[in-house]
């Protein structure tokens, strides 16, 4: 199943992510990271969050960790917003503590270091594959249908295939 049918209710994405509920709910009301799939309507309805959403939930964590203020996180998400968020899982995002920076090319990453100041890297592709692997363990949901999905990693399907065609 194509990971864009499946979406993460709040305690699935906060697991996969690293965060506290009390997190997602903050960074959702302020819109930090909002669920893509299904936004809550109230009290009572269950936010669902896309694949990429969790995604960006753990690359904030990871810079919430390392001391960057929300601040500036805010201003790089919503730098990753504007682009569609397409390309993550191959761009490294680099911060000095003060401003983030995306790199998509060794140079880039090269001309930060030669600054001089200590900078920080987060390679999107290691969080991708750590979020997918949180996820295999965890229960996603099909957006069309609500079946419960258990262990519903968008890299499963293709790993079920490949089994099959061998």
């Amino acid at each position: 199943m194509a990971s864009e049918q499946i979406g993460y209710r709040g305690p699935t994405a906060c697991a996969a992510a690293g965060i506290t509920y009390r997190q997602l709910d903050y960074w959702a009301r302020t819109g930090l990271v909002e669920p893509s799939v299904r936004p809550a309507y109230g009290s009572g309805t269950q936010r669902l969050y896309s694949f990429r959403d969790v995604v960006v939930l753990k690359i904030v964590k990871r810079f919430l960790d390392t001391g960057v203020s929300l601040q500036n996180i805010r201003t790089a998400v919503q730098h990753l917003r504007e682009r569609g968020f397409r390309d993550l899982e191959r761009m490294t995002l680099m911060s000095d503590g003060a401003t983030v920076y995306e790199c998509t090319s060794p140079d880039e990453v090269h001309a930060l270091l030669q600054g001089g100041q200590g900078v920080f890297g987060i390679a999107v592709g290691v969080v991708w594959r750590d979020v997918e692997s949180a996820l295999s363990q965890l229960h996603g949901e099909r957006i069309d249908t609500g079946e419960t999905l258990v262990g519903s990693n968008p890299g499963d399907e293709l790993a079920r295939r490949r089994n099959r065609a061998v």
